[in-house]
């Protein structure tokens, strides 16, 4: 075993909490929200069950946040969920969380998010099947090459395209309540498409696991840790504020859904934001939402392209990972072979569409290391010496609550589609033994400075 690199330049401290704030909101909120609002609705067809249900997830999702920001201010090394889990229980389980990763779950959302992006950019582009492949391929090649070129250029793309985002939601709530009193006068004079069906709390929790996918993302910023200015102070303040505009936002956003469209329309639609926008505005609204969302998905690619490679560096400098891939560009100062590493196996997905099959057979694993992560955090309390600039607050119940419910959430999984699960479970193992293999070549934990 190499050891290790002794002229390595150290990561760039860029981010502030204005950036790493940005982060957190354009990382998740991207297409999901102008289209997963149907399946949360088809589960729960009334106006109370669907505010009832975002509310819930934007609840379960701050105390995810709240777990991840008092682990931040414990352990400010870059990787971030790696790191917890290596710290709380063993390199092991940090190693198959890295493991996941880069074959299924980040590099899956990165190709799954770029193809939605080309296809809606196909609206105004006319492009046929590989075009758009290349397309989603060009687009993770670009972002690529920005974060490859620095951290600051990263954040500051990622930054802009989250104030265009959240300026554009904004106006989406603002004219959708100025200008939609005549869909809602037709809505309401419906009656009792207002009111659908009941729903029974099996009902409640499929819709939950559908909202919560709208809010995936909101760990990442916690990658970017040797990045960030304080990171101690900063990351949990960017989680917690974060969390709380992306939950006030959708909110909103399904509140204007609802005002402008019946139940049942938006239970059945596939472009349920373009829908309320023609309902508003005629067939050109439609349009502009298509634009929206090409906006919006290029917005969160940057982020999760920025935050993944973090990881995998991570891994590399303690030996889990071959250890080129932990090397620091000396002008440039990010991991610039991770990022390329993970550029690569993306647009690989992309091109040959198995990141559909991997995709969803594993990404419901990352709630089984969510829920570790947060029983971490009670065992890493038991320890003495673990200095820590914020605390959990409701600790332990909080902690806890959000175990109990992302278990509660691969159980579910697990229950509906039992084969679908069991392979996506055995694919996370197979890292097992690859672990193995690389702990016998000698595994050295970084030692970091915050």
């Amino acid at each position: 075993m190499d050891a290790k690199p002794r002229t390595n330049p150290p990561l760039e401290r860029t981010m502030g909490l204005y950036h790493a704030t940005a982060m957190v909101v354009g990382t998740i909120l991207g297409a999901s929200i102008f289209v997963q609002p149907s399946e949360v609705t088809g589960y729960v067809p009334t106006t109370l069950g669907v505010y009832a249900v975002w509310l819930a997830c934007g609840l379960l999702t701050l105390f995810g946040a709240l777990v991840c920001a008092e682990l931040a201010s414990v352990f400010p090394e870059a990787g971030g969920v790696y790191v917890y889990l290596r710290e709380a229980y063993s390199p092991a389980l940090g190693f198959l969380w890295g493991w996941a990763m880069f074959w299924t779950m980040h590099s899956g959302i990165i190709a799954v998010v770029a193809v939605i992006f080309a296809r809606y950019a196909g609206f105004f582009l006319p492009l046929g099947p590989l075009g758009l492949r290349v397309l989603a391929v060009g687009a993770i090649l670009a972002l690529s090459a920005i974060n490859y070129a620095g951290v600051r250029q990263g954040s500051e793309l990622q930054a802009a395209f989250t104030v265009g985002k959240v300026a554009a939601v904004g106006a989406i709530i603002l004219l959708g309540f100025s200008f939609g009193g005549d869909a809602h006068a037709a809505v309401a004079r419906s009656g009792t498409e207002m009111a659908g069906p009941s729903f029974g709390m099996g009902d409640f929790a499929l819709g939950m696991v559908a909202g919560l996918f709208a809010f995936g993302g909101w760990h990442m910023v916690t990658y970017n840790a040797e990045e960030t200015r304080e990171p101690r102070r900063t990351i949990p303040r960017a989680l917690v504020i974060g969390t709380l505009v992306v939950t006030v936002s959708y909110v909103a956003l399904n509140a204007v859904y609802l005002y402008v469209l019946p139940v049942s329309t938006v239970a059945s639609s596939n472009r349920v934001a373009a829908d309320a926008a023609d309902a508003v505005f005629g067939r050109g609204g439609g349009a502009a939402m298509s634009g929206l969302v090409v906006f919006s998905t290029l917005g969160a690619l940057s982020g999760i392209i920025l935050a993944g490679p973090r990881v995998y560096f991570a891994m590399a400098r303690d030996g889990l990972l071959f250890r080129w891939a932990g090397a620091v560009h000396p002008r440039h100062h990010t991991p610039h072979r991770a990022i390329l590493l993970q550029a690569v196996w993306a647009s690989i997905l992309v091109l040959t569409g198995t990141y559909r099959t991997l995709f969803t057979r594993v990404i419901y694993t990352e709630w089984i290391f969510f829920g570790l992560m947060a029983i971490g955090l009670v065992l890493l309390r038991r320890r003495p010496g673990l200095e820590r600039c914020y605390s959990v607050v409701g600790y332990p119940w909080v902690p806890l609550g959000f175990a109990a419910c992302a278990f509660a959430i691969v159980a579910n999984q697990v229950a509906s589609s039992p084969a679908s699960s069991g392979v996506g479970l055995g694919l996370v193992l197979l890292g097992l033994p690859v672990y193995h293999f690389w702990a016998r070549k000698g595994y050295q934990p970084s030692t970091r400075e915050p």
